[in-house]
Formats: C-alpha cells, structure tokens, sequence
C-alpha cells in the first residue's frame, strides 16, 4: 500500500552554524562592544544572555536571519520568557523543536479524518504514517496537511509506492 511519513526535524549542526554566526556578529557590532551579550547551544536549547531588554530583542532577530540564511524555518524554535538575570541582564531560552508532539499530532490526525479522504493516519511515535489505495489519495491528503498553516516545520518522507 502507498505511504509516506509526516515528521518534523531541525538539523543540529545548521543550528550551531547559525549560532555561531551570531557569536560572529556580537564580535563585530559596534552597538554591542563592551557589552557582556552571550548565546550558547546545547542538547536542543538555545541561551541567549543579554544586558538589557533591547539587546535580547536584537539578539533574537539575529538569531532569526541566521537561521533563515541557514534554510531553516523559524518556527522550529520554541521561545521561552525571558527573566532576569544578574543585575540589569535578562536571559531567555529558546528550545529547539524535534519532532510532533501528541497533541499536534491529534490534530493532523482528526483533520484528515474529517476531510473524509481515503487515507488512514497513525500516530508512531514523534512522526505520522499515512497510508492510502492511491497516490493521489496521499498527494490530496499532503496538500490538506500544508493547509492546515501549522506554526512548527514539517517534512514529508519515505513517499512509498
């Protein structure tokens, strides 16, 4: 029977890239000489330590246009508050999303299950097996899917006839 797979991955070592480009940037940035700004990566959680509240925004919209020259989507990240950290400094974590979790998950599936198409969905784990009598059934129920305009990046794979 046709299938195929609905997942969400990040690839990490893009993500390092772009972080590392940001600690490039914080280098050489006048406004921020002599500032005591950070960003660090580890285990899918990004650190972001800044001297006040507009540094961390600018912060954040650097980190954005590095992952977007990365190619990969901004929604992948998960931006927590921010807080207060020593003195004036504020820090903000932002965790780096890995596959679909349950409740989207649901979500995906009851969409297509309303949709009446003749497709079945099944939650395995972090991912989504859709299968299907036919391809254009399947094709039907990727386009349903990319209509659904959700926030988090989703790949289609292992497209099996």
């Amino acid at each position: 029977m046709p299938s195929f797979d609905i997942v969400s991955k990040t690839d990490k070592a893009e993500v390092d890239n772009a972080v590392a480009g940001v600690v490039r940037e914080l280098g050489q940035r006048f406004d921020f000489k002599g500032a005591k700004c950070t960003i660090e990566h580890k285990d899918n959680v990004i650190t972001i330590v800044a001297d006040d509240a507009p540094k961390l925004s600018q912060m954040q919209e650097m980190l954005k246009v590095h992952l977007t020259r990365r190619k990969l989507d901004v929604g992948c990240l998960d931006w927590g508050t921010d807080e207060r950290a020593a003195g004036d400094a504020r820090r903000q974590e932002v965790k780096v999303k890995q596959g679909i979790d349950k409740e989207l998950a649901k979500t995906i599936v009851k969409a297509i299950k309303d949709s009446k198409m003749k497709v079945q969905a099944a939650i395995q784990g972090e991912e989504l097996r859709v299968t299907g009598k036919k391809i254009d059934d399947l094709q039907d129920a990727i386009r349903l899917v990319k209509g659904l305009k959700i926030e988090q990046p989703l790949q289609y794979e292992n497209f099996r006839d």
